[in-house]
């Protein structure tokens, strides 16, 4: 179970704001999807852009900085330099990110007063985890890798309020090449770093797995940081070549975390298949098939092939590990919070008496259905499969917003 403190756990109120706006966020996204035509996609696509950074900042990056504020603790073993500074961070995220993507879709204009937001809470957020990170006198495998998902995060988010001033027209610079290194140091950089990190923290603990190897996902980590500077370095300097290398790199890097993740699976002794083993299952089936689809992008260059390989690693492994992780994480805060202190008083719930498991399996059901449905009209290049599936995913999107709300307001 979470190595977790009365001294080192933050209160469950903090906590609770990034998870209730991160999944609303993930709705709004999800009822966004229906706005985009495959047949007219492009990676310029202001709808496009206006999906990305609402999934990405309001969903992915809110649920993960939430996530974050628990997790440091108890990755680190040290407590907080100041927890309060996420009291600060979802505010400043949350009108950041509506900003931006009203500044895609309608108005460019709004544009650098959302990149300010967005990067000062990102700021704020990278400048608590290092003040934490000097408290610490052992640099696990871990820890090195927050270290350096979070420097990622940091150039990240410098590359991208420049983007976001040459869109705006207030700078000139080649959005082609700083996109790519945008891309890079957020997604594979900084989020999936970030998983590869808390794999090790989480999957063992849900799973109870334990005498595995983390030689994979140190290797892993190697070569994503490897392959992200790669990327970075051809953005700015305009080397091609360079890019099928890190392209390649990351794809090796993908392959071996997936190995270190069958290596944790294997060795578990909890067997039951709840939500959460669904949910995970079906993530990485999306990962592997995205993999697949990448690495046959990389030698055709048919868009088609890149599209879909995106929307199963955003739609289908990103947000079902951040969903199976919703229905681990949320019920155990609420627990520890609520009903810890009155275990050996009074009958206190089970954690999976917290899970609405009826309403958890249709969301997950009509989710992995819209995810698949929506991969396919992306890949066929038809709008009517597309939003077909998006309108599944729509759906499922309500049912874990319903979920969520249970799971926090549990009595």
């Amino acid at each position: 179970m979470m190595n977790i403190t009365q001294d080192f756990a933050p209160p469950f109120k903090l906590i609770a704001p990034y998870f209730i706006i991160g999944v609303i966020f993930y709705l709004i996204s999800s009822i966004l999807t229906l706005s985009i035509n495959p047949s007219e996609l492009s990676i310029h696509s202001p709808d496009l852009l206006s999906w990305t950074h609402m999934f990405l900042l309001g969903f992915v990056m809110m649920i993960i900085f939430g996530a974050m504020a628990q997790l440091i603790p108890v990755t680190l073993e040290v407590g907080h330099f100041s927890v309060e500074f996420y009291y600060i961070i979802y505010p400043l995220l949350l009108v950041g990110t509506i900003f931006m993507a009203l500044g895609f879709s309608l108005n460019s204009s709004l544009l650098p007063y959302g990149g300010i937001l967005v990067l000062l809470s990102m700021f704020i957020f990278i400048t608590e985890i290092f003040l934490t990170m000097k408290k610490v006198s052992n640099f696990s495998n871990v820890t090195k890798s927050i270290l350096v998902s979070n420097l990622f995060l940091l150039v990240g988010v410098i590359i991208g309020i420049i983007m976001a001033l040459t869109y705006a027209g207030q700078l000139n610079t080649n959005i082609e090449e700083l996109l790519k290194a945008h891309v890079f140091s957020v997604v594979f950089g900084y989020i999936f770093i970030t998983i590869m990190a808390l794999s090790l923290v989480l999957l063992p603990m849900f799973g109870l797995s334990h005498n595995f190897s983390q030689k994979p996902l140190n290797n892993a980590v190697i070569l994503m940081t490897i392959s992200v500077v790669l990327v970075i370095f051809s953005s700015l300097f305009s080397i091609s070549i360079i890019d099928k290398i890190a392209y390649l790199l990351s794809i090796i890097s993908l392959i071996i975390y997936f190995y270190q993740v069958y290596l944790i699976y294997k060795t578990r002794a909890r067997k039951e298949n709840d939500i959460y083993i669904i949910s995970l299952f079906f993530s990485f089936a999306c990962f592997l098939i995205s993999i697949i689809l990448g690495f046959l992008y990389i030698f055709t260059n048919y868009e088609p092939l890149l599209f879909t390989a995106a929307w199963l690693l955003f739609s289908g492994f990103i947000a079902y590990v951040i969903i199976g992780h919703l229905y681990k994480i949320v019920p155990f805060l609420v627990w520890f919070e609520k009903f810890s202190p009155l275990v050996g008083k009074q009958k206190v719930p089970m954690l999976a008496d917290m899970v609405p498991v009826k309403d958890a399996n249709y969301q997950f059901v009509f989710g992995a259905v819209g995810v698949v449905i929506s991969a396919l009209g992306l890949l066929f290049m038809s709008d009517e499969v597309f939003k077909a599936g998006a309108s599944f995913i729509c759906i499922a999107s309500i049912f874990l917003l319903k979920n969520l709300l249970f799971m926090i307001r549990f009595k």
